[in-house]
Formats: C-alpha cells, structure tokens, sequence
C-alpha cells in the first residue's frame, strides 16, 4: 500500500521529522482537523440523503400498501429511493453481469451479507418486483416498519415456527412471480466482514433445487467499508460500491443430494470477488472513529 506523508500524521522518515520544523507539525494537525470534520460532515449528509427522500416518499409508501394489488407500486417506490440515495451519498457504483440474464425468468439471489446498505444496493441493481428475506426486527423500526412487513418477508431466526413460515411464504412468493432475494448467511456476520463468509444456511439452495429456479450468486465486496456495522456507532466511509452477478446456475436436473455441493460451490464463487488487502487497514482506520450518534 502507498503512505502518504499525510496518513494518520505519520511518514516513512518519522526520526527525521522529530528534528524538523515544527510548522509541519502544525500543518499535519490542521489537515488531520480537516478531514474529520470532512468526514462528520459527509455522516450528516449521508443521513440527510436518507431521512429526506424517505419523509417526502412515506405518504405514498402508506397509500400503496393499503391494497395488495398496489405493493408493486410500493416496490417501484423503493427501488426508487433506493437509486435516488446511492446518487445522493455521491459514489461511484460498478454493476457488472457475468452470463446471459433473462428479463422474463424468475431467479432466487444469493449474495454476501456486510452492511444495512445491502438492500438498497440490491433493489437499485435487481430488475422486476423483487421479494427479500429480512430479519424480523425490521418490521419494529418506525415508520418504515409496516411497509417492510406488507412488502416482504420477515424472520425470527430464533423460533422454528418463524423460519418455516418463511419458507412457506418464500414458495408463494415464487408462486405469484416474484424473484427472491435470500441472504444464505442469514445475518452479518459477528467478525472478518468482508474477508469471510458465514456458514451458509440451506433455505436459498432448497427453494432454488425444489422449484428448478436458476440460483445467482452475488457478490458485494466494499459495502462493509462505506456502512460498516458496528454495535452502537453509526460510520459512513466514502468508498466506491461494487456489485456482481455471477452467472446463473440451472437446478433444473439437481436433486436434494446436490444441495451440499451447490451450497459449495455458490460460498466459493462468491468469495472469488473479495477484496481484503487493498481496503483492511482503511477499514479497521475508519472502524476507531468516534460515533455520529448511536444506532
């Protein structure tokens, strides 16, 4: 990695400096000034590029979940905050599509679980009236919380009796045409977001063998870097998003014996696209940082 003279006050010739001019110093100190507050500054337009679209966009939010046969216009709605808030927090965004997609088919997606910023970045990729399994604590957040119950599926995974009404409600989801989102880590994981994955749960593999829907492995590399998820801190980070689609995967001859060797071979395509060398030291930088406010 390259060191600038300017990264965390520090340089290669840090000796030299002790005897140097104390100007520099004072230089080194204001830039650090600087860029904390640049970077307060940028958490507080990032919530500001969250609450505002969301307040102007919530009357509709609660028009179009009063009828299910207007949920659709609910989806398009988020899908449209979802792009508008990606905009606003003013990074570049890379999609990139490996295979051929068909805009008709159904497909069951799998991708890695490290930020809040998951969905949003899912929904503003992901053609079509999409469907997604999410924790039941979702459904308690104010004011969003009635429209994630009324547009998609919630679970407690703690309770069996939640988990398989998930499945239940998955397959029916499939029934009525909708393509499924399933994270198969099933949470964020505890410890090396970004470097490695959770052992994958069976739900997304079972539906996709089950129904013969193509499964599509997804990748999210940098999410964790510009939301990382850290217990009562709430961190933004500007950094680049990046999102691939790999290519679908026909369950049309599997069977339930090919479950664990698709389970396999969807962890290892997904991690094929992890980048931990580049971006870990930033991210364990930014981690220290002091909360804006409390999550």
């Amino acid at each position: 990695m390259k060191t600038s003279i300017f990264e965390n006050g520090k340089t290669n010739n840090a000796e030299g400096l002790a005897f140097g001019n104390n100007d520099l110093f004072v230089n080194l100190g204001g830039m650090s000034g600087l860029k904390k507050f640049g970077n307060n500054l940028y958490r507080v337009w990032c919530v500001f590029s969250f609450l505002l679209p969301f307040i102007i966009l919530l009357p509709f939010f609660r028009l179009f979940i009063l009828r299910k046969e207007w949920f659709k216009y609910a989806g398009a709605l988020n899908r449209f905050w979802s792009w508008l808030q990606l905009h606003m927090y003013g990074v570049r965004v890379e999609v990139i599509r490996k295979g051929n997609y068909n805009p008709k088919q159904q497909y069951i997606y799998a991708p890695n679980h490290s930020s809040y910023i998951d969905i949003p970045l899912l929904l503003s990729t992901v053609p079509g009236f999409l469907n997604f399994v999410g924790k039941a604590s979702l459904t308690r957040v104010p004011l969003w919380g009635p429209i994630f119950k009324a547009l998609y599926i919630s679970v407690d995974r703690d309770s069996r009796m939640s988990r398989a009404k998930t499945y239940l409600y998955s397959n029916k989801t499939l029934d009525e045409g909708r393509s499924l989102v399933i994270f198969p880590e099933g949470k964020i994981p505890d410890e090396n977001v970004g470097k490695e994955l959770a052992e994958f749960k069976d739900g997304p593999f079972r539906l996709a063998i089950e129904r013969k829907i193509p499964l599509v492995p997804v990748t999210m590399p940098f999410n964790h870097i510009f939301l990382p998820d850290v217990k009562g801190q709430f961190i933004v980070n500007r950094h680049p998003l990046k999102i691939v689609f790999h290519e679908p995967i026909d369950t049309t001859n599997m069977t339930m014996n090919d479950l664990e060797t698709l389970k396999a071979q969807v962890f290892n395509i997904i991690k094929t696209e992890f980048v931990t060398d580049i971006y870990e030291d930033r991210h364990k930088h930014h981690q220290k940082s002091g909360p804006l406010s409390a999550a």
